[in-house]
């Protein structure tokens, strides 16, 4: 069974209960997770002029400190991502290889002038993680039926989409777990 790390970075996100995503992630992908509670520091990867994160470094230093310990790495962070072509990611994964990492910080509500919903915001990372979570399995966005590996350019995309995978996706998905 594959073994994947869930893991704060720069700070444990608010108003997420990440065992219970962990419980979530594990009740539609065949694998374990495990929350690491030493959150790692991501201020390396702080583009002050446009003060967000990139990403991609991101990944890179989340692979460098967890080289050998767990098959797969799922960063989870508060602070704003992006990638230099575009304004911002809600995540970013590597392709068919052991890291993927997704922000909370446009999943909030509040972000959009709206109250706080904590269910929203717990779907969204739901969401976001199997989304992140699927590239790192060799999944591509899909563009058949709804999907959570349809891709997400506004949240209302992460709220339309299904908490699940389609038949294709879920087929892939359990022949490589």
């Amino acid at each position: 069974m594959t073994e994947i790390r869930l893991i704060p970075l720069g700070a444990h996100p608010r108003d997420i209960a990440l065992d219970t995503l962990c419980a979530r992630l594990e009740r539609v992908i065949p694998v374990r997770l495990q929350l690491q509670h030493i959150p790692i520091d991501i201020d390396f990867a702080l583009d002050p002029s446009r003060k967000q994160y990139h990403s991609t470094e991101i990944l890179a230093a989340l692979l460098e400190q967890n080289s050998t310990t767990a098959q797969k790495l799922l960063g989870i962070t508060p602070y704003d991502l992006f990638v230099p072509v575009l304004t911002f990611v809600f995540g970013q994964a590597q392709l068919n290889n052991r890291a993927g990492v997704f922000s909370t910080f446009r999943l909030h509500n509040e972000f959009y002038g709206l109250p706080p919903a904590r269910d929203i915001l717990a779907d969204r990372c739901f969401k976001e993680a199997l989304h992140e979570l699927g590239h790192t399995f060799g999944l591509r966005h899909c563009t058949g039926l709804p999907c959570v590996m349809n891709s997400s350019t506004y949240v209302e995309d992460i709220d339309l989409k299904p908490a699940d995978f389609c038949l294709h996706c879920h087929e892939h998905l359990h022949s490589v777990c």
